[in-house]
């Protein structure tokens, strides 16, 4: 099928795009990437009297860091484009993941991310990634600029909180906390939409556990769907696959899945369980593999002055090697015999039981050393450095 007869008009800033719009008194649409208005109106679900080209607006496909460690999209910023940009890999790597699950290769090099998060499709990757990023979407319409909550942008079925005469304009997303994050999908075929998927960030707290958590269901119901009682569950918890597992049966009760041709409520229901507990444990891996100094620091009070350091022990061959390390936020420089573990100094020497994760130590003394790493279960060969468990 052919579109039903339009106007077509390309303009060359937003102030002429949001005139446009009001000018159709709501029967104009956007024309960005294309790939979901084109085929609608072919198959004529759509019938827009005035079609408004915003592709020549400079200005709207920049990816820009911000100083406080953030990062504004432009909502021209093509699929392809958010895969591509190390900016983007950096500072919301889980972004990047879910742009990898859109569609094919034709349809990432013309979709744009302000196309996607507009069309509201409950399926759609895009807009649960920015739901679980905690985003903050610009509207520009006859009044100005004004700023929505990704959260709340999202009001139901194919439905935005954006009137008949604003349109999208940028994405400015937070600065990362230090933490995990995830993302996973189930489709049928590669480039299909989803039957359902969960993405999730995960933050670290002090004590090496899950401060918060922001968890996003999408193709579980008419918008993305924050799952609050899995994310209830996680606050200040560390978690273990049991956790996991009692976040995605969490999870799964309160959404609200369709039933349609390609799979039923009770299915789509069962696959957020599980993806949801996929993704806790995989956002969690990548939480405790954080490198330490990248972790929120706790202060700790000195309660007096350093105790002496001890002599270095004797050992049968004279040799001893110095450690520094902090233990539950309190500084240890101690003389030990080469060949002694990290488990025996926790336990024997500090009253303080042995680690049961990985941790990051080293010792003090010139590479290579025979210390041996417990918690990594193998020879410690680094240079000279300070460590810290948590």
């Amino acid at each position: 099928m052919k579109p039903a007869p339009f106007t077509y008009v390309r303009v060359a800033s937003v102030e002429a795009a949001v005139a446009w719009l009001a000018r159709g008194g709501g029967e104009a649409r956007l024309l960005a990437g294309g790939q979901s208005l084109v085929p609608m109106m072919n198959m004529r679900l759509v019938r827009p009297a005035v079609v408004v080209d915003v592709n020549g607006v400079p200005g709207l496909d920049g990816i820009s860091p911000l100083a406080d460690g953030g990062l504004s999209l432009g909502a021209l910023v093509r699929h392809e484009d958010l895969l591509a940009s190390p900016v983007v890999a950096d500072r919301a790597p889980l972004l990047a993941a879910a742009a990898a699950h859109v569609g094919h290769r034709a349809i990432r090099n013309r979709g744009t991310l302000g196309g996607s998060l507009a069309h509201a499709d409950p399926a759609a990757e895009l807009p649960a990634a920015v739901v679980a990023l905690d985003a903050r979407l610009a509207v520009a319409g006859p009044g100005g600029v004004r700023h929505v909550a990704a959260a709340d942008f999202f009001v139901g079925l194919f439905a935005t909180a954006l009137a008949p005469d604003e349109m999208l304009t940028a994405v400015v997303l937070p600065a990362p906390a230090p933490g995990g994050w995830s993302f996973a999908e189930l489709a049928r075929r590669p480039g299909d939409f989803a039957l359902a998927g969960v993405a999730g960030v995960l933050e670290g707290d002090v004590r090496g556990g899950c401060a918060r958590a922001r968890l996003v269901a999408f193709g579980a119901g008419d918008r993305p769907l924050r799952l609050a009682p899995a994310e209830a569950l996680l606050a200040g918890a560390r978690v273990d696959e049991a956790l996991a597992r009692r976040a995605g049966e969490a999870a799964a009760a309160v959404t609200a899945p369709l039933d349609d041709v390609h799979a039923g409520a009770d299915y789509r229901r069962h696959l957020v369980a599980v993806l949801t507990e996929r993704v806790v444990l995989d956002a969690w891996r990548r939480l405790v593999a954080t490198p330490p100094q990248t972790r929120p620091r706790r202060t700790v009070p000195r309660r007096g002055p350093r105790p002496p350091t001890p002599p270095a022990p004797e050992t049968r061959d004279g040799a001893a090697i110095r450690i520094r390390l902090t233990v539950n936020g309190v500084p240890v420089d101690r003389a030990v015999a080469d060949r002694r573990s990290l488990a025996d100094l926790l336990r024997e020497d500090l009253g303080s039981p042995a680690p049961t994760s990985a941790a990051s130590t080293a010792c003090a003394a010139p590479a290579p050393c025979s210390w041996t790493a417990a918690a990594r279960g193998r020879a410690c060969s680094s240079p000279p450095s300070s460590t810290e468990r948590r």
